[in-house]
């Protein structure tokens, strides 16, 4: 699942509720946001890999830590603040590596 930034209408808690949820917090994950403005959960590729073409990433959560799927999904301030990491950052991050804490 992903948000297209270039659409206001596409930016929700609900959209932002909704693509925590569709990740598995069986392996590494990482939020990423393409130089077209699409923002995603990658799992697998994390950290500074493959970053060619993106505007910015958070940093890597690790496997079993919470931060992605349904229980994480459900947790209202932290949809509240990937949602605030998005609008803030979307289309001009002061870096292209965002710490959220």
């Amino acid at each position: 699942m992903h948000i297209d930034l270039n659409n206001p209408n596409s930016l929700t808690l609900e959209a932002v509720r909704q693509m925590i949820a569709s990740a598995s917090d069986d392996q590494h994950t990482q939020l990423r946001v393409t130089q077209g403005g699409l923002a995603y959960i990658s799992s697998g590729v994390v950290g500074g890999s493959d970053i060619e073409g993106l505007l910015f990433r958070l940093e890597t959560w690790a496997a079993g830590s919470g931060y992605v799927g349904s229980v994480a999904a459900s947790d209202e301030v932290w949809v509240m603040q990937i949602y605030n990491a998005l609008k803030q950052n979307w289309p001009n991050p002061p870096f292209d590596y965002i710490d959220i804490y």
